[in-house]
């Protein structure tokens, strides 16, 4: 049995299985703030390829145990363009993340580099 992507335009035909492709990339990004503590990170706030800064899905223990250590907290909140809140942070943490590319990019670490 073959399985195929269904063109975008075509309509739906029976008998054939049609799986969904989702796009998403996999890039290097900087973290420019976390959500929750240093000692236990909860997401980070990463500057994307495109400027946009957005919060990553929730870190895996493991992933916070590794990145939190690195994170140097400034004074003060930050707002992603859709209003979460993060704290800022410095230093030059970069982590490579697997981010959709819909309109409602999922941004998920992936490790840290």
């Amino acid at each position: 049995m073959e399985i195929v992507a269904k063109p975008l335009r075509s309509a739906y035909a029976a008998g054939r299985i049609w799986s969904k492709v989702q796009h998403a990339d996999t890039v290097d990004v900087a973290v420019v703030g976390f959500t929750g503590t240093t000692r236990h990170p909860k997401a980070l706030a990463v500057r994307l390829p495109d400027g946009r800064v957005a919060l990553s899905h929730r870190l895996t223990t493991a992933l916070a145990s590794v990145v939190g250590p690195r994170l140097v907290p400034q004074s003060g909140r930050a707002f992603t363009k859709a209003g979460d809140s993060y704290t800022p942070a410095t230093g030059d943490v970069v982590v490579e993340v697997v981010a959709g590319t819909t309109r409602h990019a999922v941004v998920t670490v992936v490790r840290l580099r």
